[in-house]
């Protein structure tokens, strides 16, 4: 990172409010006082460096980290949310689209692990949908994990190419 400052200041703020707001025990602010609360921080400070700062790069791991502590809050709050591998995929999507926001560059690689998240989070469903109307799918469920393999080989030696 070029200049922590930002970084910096928001992770001191933030620790800070989060002692602070502890040590008098607020009955409403409870449930925040875990370690998850404490990663959604450091994310926020990596946000902060990439949307305030100058270093764009920082914008991804900020959204997967801060989407990581959301996670860990929520996960067993909330009977919608999943607990599953697609969602880490999503937050990295996420964190990558928000990162072309600013720059310009990787909307084609955010839209695919858009879509792959996708994937992974309704598969079940498509799966359920499929048997219901006499579809047999267990083949691509078999395979997919060659799927992403062949991703990512294509995209590391498509990246050594360049």
């Amino acid at each position: 990172m070029a200049k922590k400052g930002m970084f910096s200041g928001v992770i001191f703020l933030g620790f800070g409010l989060y002692f602070l707001l502890q040590q008098y025990n607020i009955q409403i602010l409870q449930g925040l006082y875990t370690w998850p609360t404490l990663i959604i921080i450091i994310g926020c400070g990596f946000l902060a460096q990439g949307y305030l700062g100058k270093d764009h790069e920082a914008i991804l791991p900020g959204a997967v980290i801060t989407g990581m502590g959301i996670h860990f809050h929520v996960v067993n709050k909330l009977d919608m949310w999943q607990d599953h591998a697609g969602v880490f995929l999503l937050l990295a999507a996420v964190g990558i689209l928000l990162t072309y926001v600013k720059t310009g560059a990787g909307l084609m690689m955010g839209i695919l692990f858009l879509a792959a998240a996708s994937l992974l989070l309704f598969f079940d469903r498509l799966e359920n949908w499929a048997v219901e109307h006499g579809h047999d799918i267990s083949l691509i469920s078999n395979f997919w994990p060659l799927f992403f393999i062949a991703a990512g080989a294509y995209f590391i030696i498509a990246q050594r190419k360049k």
